[in-house]
């Protein structure tokens, strides 16, 4: 090694082969050694969230804790993200030998506080991905989008939270409406180049889409009814990922994130049979487990609020449920083929 010009150390090392080996060196070693001297130093890097500001992505330090280990998901479903994610990862060649961009589209749905948020921040930190997080009410037109999507990064995540709220949905019988207004943004201005659903699908799977390689797009959603149809073509989001009320499993994962209770406990099963009678999502249990410092009084106290809350949905009559009465618990996803 040698001492650089600001007191650093460089090393270099010399590799030295006979020249019959040259074209298998230059065609697989090196790209081999490049790859794994990248893939070493993206697991060293601080990740990055870039969100808009002044029409330009401004980035911020990604300390988001949410892992695989830690998010409250039902096993299979967390397995099949995970699998997704490293298929998708390690098939450079495969897109590239197929003619596809080299991406992958993820739907998230379901109600509120289910997690949707923290199971991106999971595939970030999973996959050392920055995050661009994308607020369609703040890009003006369908240039500005195109300049500030083509201005990512590789090995990133495009990010738009509650992609439901940020259009301009039509009312099914107004036809006029439908012609003048369909699919622009709130945030768009009254001209020709506002930012339209068109503008960003160009981006995900029109020709834009080959500007950069390696990106994961996430579009999240409480209601997947309320969304156009072109969204959910195949070849946009490839996996519709439903995050659905907390589960009996799910809940111990709270249990042992928040009071490291490994093993079954005694509240246990009254706390999983009032959950198949009372909807509620993980973000709720916890809140609950949060305001306990000992695990007894936390489970305690979640007994008490899982018995308010059945009362409550008792006494409401619209409460929607599911088949056989019991309100829908499960998380599931779909594979768009």
């Amino acid at each position: 090694g040698r001492r650089g010009p600001h007191g650093g150390c460089h090393r270099s090392f010399e590799l030295s082969f006979h020249k019959k080996h040259k074209e298998q060196a230059l065609a697989s070693y090196l790209p081999f050694v490049v790859d794994a001297a990248k893939a070493i130093r993206d697991r060293h890097r601080d990740l990055k969230m870039h969100m808009i500001e002044y029409d330009a992505w401004t980035p911020v330090d990604l300390r988001h804790p949410s892992t695989f280990h830690t998010i409250a998901m039902d096993g299979d479903l967390k397995r099949s993200v995970m699998d997704d994610l490293e298929r998708f990862v390690r098939r450079k060649y495969y897109y590239r030998r197929t003619g596809r961009a080299w991406k992958r589209g993820y739907l998230l749905y379901g109600p509120p506080g289910t997690g949707k948020s923290s199971l991106v921040a999971a595939m970030a930190n999973y996959l050392k991905f920055d995050i661009y997080d994308l607020e369609l009410t703040e890009v003006k037109s369908n240039s500005d989008l195109r300049r500030l999507l083509v201005g990512m990064s590789n090995r990133s995540i495009l990010v738009v939270e509650d992609i439901d709220c940020s259009i301009d949905l039509p009312q099914r019988g107004d036809q006029g409406g439908e012609r003048r207004g369909r699919h622009s943004f709130t945030g768009g201005e009254d001209n020709e180049d506002k930012v339209t659903l068109s503008g960003l699908l160009n981006f995900v799977d029109g020709l834009w889409s080959t500007s950069g390689e390696e990106r994961i797009i996430v579009f999240t959603t409480n209601y997947k009814e309320r969304l156009d149809p072109a969204l959910l073509r195949p070849g946009r989001m490839d996996m519709h990922i439903h995050m659905g009320y907390c589960t009996s499993e799910s809940f111990r994962i709270l249990a042992r994130n928040y009071h490291f209770v490994e093993d079954d406990h005694t509240m246990y099963l009254e706390i999983e049979k009032l959950m198949e009678e009372v909807p509620i999502t993980p973000a709720e249990v916890a809140e609950v487990l949060m305001r306990n410092d000992g695990a007894d009084a936390a489970l305690s106290d979640l007994v008490g609020f899982l018995e308010a809350k059945r009362g409550e949905v008792g006494a409401n009559k619209g409460v929607k449920h599911h088949g056989n009465n019991k309100p829908v618990t499960t998380n599931h996803l779909k594979t768009v083929p």
